[in-house]
């Protein structure tokens, strides 16, 4: 570069950056990349320890209602399906809310859009994975193999509980699963889940009862 150039050239940088700087002025600064996403919506407005001196009973034992919603169920892999349901062993995951005991029949919790039916009541999120065992399976059989994770209360992994095991699709049967952990208050959660089908509600999702009794620690 000779020297009669550098100062044409040193013009032209000085013009480029007064036009950068202008244009953060007018459109605002570039963000990071993800930032514009919606956060999360809480599950419930009330604490943890809100939540559950609602559900809490004297003996300790955890009782309370959710009303899944399924419109946030997905199939994973977009599996064929028959009847509703792959045909095959499938993934899945699911998520409803968790409301105080006795609040659900067997046909309400949530409406048809996913949002609750009785906001100011939900307590937490209940959310569902694992696997469907398969299409083919006889009535009466436990054809879902599941976590079921329950979050209380409006602050994500303040206070939860886990339980693994069985479910099945039978209406008003009660079926027991572990308790395997938790977070919180429940840290070291062990017992035994009692869970019973009401009915479905608006979204097809399935409303269930649930009884949770905590080993002492």
């Amino acid at each position: 570069m000779s020297a009669a150039s550098r100062p044409k050239l040193s013009g032209l940088f000085t013009a480029l950056a007064a036009v950068a700087l202008i244009t953060i002025a007018l459109v605002g600064a570039p963000t990071a990349s993800g930032t514009d996403e919606a956060p999360p919506v809480a599950p419930s407005t009330l604490s943890a320890v809100e939540a559950i001196a609602q559900i809490e009973g004297e003996d300790g034992v955890l009782a309370f209602d959710v009303a899944e919603d399924a419109s946030r169920f997905a199939w994973a892999g977009e599996p064929a399906l028959e009847d509703g349901r792959p045909v095959g062993r499938t993934p899945f995951i699911s998520q409803g809310y968790i409301y105080p005991e006795g609040t659900l029949t067997d046909s309400d919790g949530v409406l048809a859009d996913g949002s609750p039916e009785f906001p100011d009541q939900v307590l937490g999120e209940w959310s569902c994975y694992g696997w469907f065992l398969g299409g083919a399976a006889r009535a009466g059989s436990a054809s879902w193999l599941t976590t079921h994770l329950f979050n209380f209360g409006g602050a994500w992994g303040e206070a939860t509980i886990v339980s693994d095991g069985y479910s099945i699709d039978d209406l008003g049967v009660t079926l027991e699963r572990a308790i395997t952990g938790g977070t919180g208050p429940y840290e070291d959660a062990r017992g035994i889940q009692r869970e019973t089908n009401l009915g479905f509600n608006p979204t097809d999702g399935v409303n269930f009862r649930y009884e949770l009794r905590l080993d002492e620690r």
